[in-house]
């Protein structure tokens, strides 16, 4: 299993990266709420389903290889469709597995920050999905954590498993009831692809505009592995701050990070992500693309290369449509002669003739400005199954209201 002093080495770093506003945990209930069980998901209100098929999920389980639901801090539905497909609570797989002690907490450090600690002492639940060896998971798992009780602190720990030679997709969606305006949400997340595995994970966060987040996850790829992450959050929130961390361990390793950002008036968001290349022939790109619409955004990306031979590129793009900030901090880092690493960064506004030349097509000016933000938000992300790039481009389609 992986070193956890050398994780926790590397966490020290986003104590001090991290520059979102410090969170009162203690104004927040923890306190849990019992909604039962459901059977068939498609009982749950019209307007909670429509809330979460905007985040990728859906209650009809319709083209998904197994489902997780959880609202506040109870599970409503876990299951797996498909042989070679473990989908099940976490305090349930702490209770009846005794492999999970594997996994549990053995990436992230309990003591990185006070939300990770947090999450420990106040856990209610979260998922664990699991492709077994060789099993090869193509349709798309589905995970979602929503919160509906006002002023609730939910707190979750998952752990997401490729074993060897296997195939896996998650998409998972964080969402909040029309009705709420306030809570907090705290993630962990423990990311393991072992030898020949693929691994796909795909986050659509829908929140309220008075939301409080607060993702923290570390990954670990050992050889031949394929890690993307895909995350998208497009929506308004009020304060955001996540720096996934991802180990390339083992030889031609690779992980991609690709992310779709909006900052909105009043939201502040301090998104990246980091990728150490730790053993020879690894691969890493990170892909961010972020628009202001009057918030603010820190767009993070850092690559560490610590053996030779290993390739990595970053690459961060801002455009501000309606003023706010968009601040982008790409790092390189080489600790040894012999890597090929390289970024672009670069934020600016729509071009006046861009505008004006779609306009003489017959466009008006919103539709005009509408096609090119589609087009600046516009990811090639290969390696994704129809079912999760069709996702991908829902939200898109179905955030343009809010940035435009």
């Amino acid at each position: 299993m992986y070193d956890m002093m050398n994780e926790k080495a590397a966490q020290a770093k986003d104590k001090k990266a991290a520059l979102g506003p410090d969170i009162d945990l203690s104004s927040f209930t923890a306190e849990p709420t019992d909604h039962g069980y459901m059977e068939d998901l498609t009982k749950l209100p019209m307007i909670d389903r429509q809330r979460i098929l905007e985040s990728g999920v859906d209650a009809t389980e319709e083209g998904r290889s197994g489902t997780y639901v959880q609202e506040d801090a109870s599970v409503l539905h876990a299951h797996s469709l498909q042989d070679g497909l473990e989908v099940l609570p976490i305090k349930r797989a702490l209770k009846e597995k005794d492999w999970i002690r594997e996994y549990y907490w053995k990436l992230v450090a309990v003591d990185a920050d006070k939300y990770t600690a947090a999450a420990q002492l106040n856990l209610q639940d979260g998922y664990v999905i699991r492709a077994l060896p060789g099993a090869k998971v193509t349709l798309p798992v589905q995970a979602c954590l929503y919160i509906h009780k006002e002023g609730l602190g939910q707190y979750v720990h998952n752990l997401i498993i490729a074993e060897e030679d296997s195939e896996l997709h998650v998409i998972t969606g964080c969402a909040t009831s029309p009705t709420l305006k306030r809570g907090l949400h705290v993630g962990i997340s423990e990311f393991f692809v072992k030898k020949n595995a693929m691994l796909s994970f795909t986050m659509i966060h829908n929140w309220a505009e008075e939301m409080s987040v607060r993702p923290r996850s570390v990954g670990v790829v050992e050889e031949g592995g394929l890690f993307l992450n895909n995350y998208i959050c497009m929506k308004p929130v009020r304060s955001l701050q996540m720096y996934p961390t991802i180990h390339l361990a083992g030889k031609g390793a690779v992980s991609r990070f690709y992310s779709l950002l909006v900052g909105s008036p009043g939201s502040e968001l301090d998104v990246g992500g980091r990728i150490l290349l730790k053993a020879p022939e690894t691969r890493a790109e990170i892909i961010a693309r972020a628009i202001s619409n009057g918030g603010r955004i820190i767009n993070r990306g850092d690559l560490i290369g610590e053996v030779p031979g290993v390739k990595a590129h970053l690459e961060c793009r801002g455009l501000m449509l309606r003023g706010g900030l968009i601040h982008a901090i790409p790092e390189l880092q080489a600790k040894v002669d012999g890597v090929e690493m390289s970024h672009e960064a670069a934020v600016g506004k729509i071009a006046q003739e861009e505008i004006l030349y779609l306009m003489s097509r017959g466009l008006t000016e919103d539709e005009a400005t509408a096609t090119i933000v589609r087009g600046f938000l516009s990811v090639d992300i290969p390696g994704l199954p129809p079912a999760l790039k069709a996702e991908i481009d829902r939200a898109v389609e179905m955030s343009e209201k809010d940035y435009l």
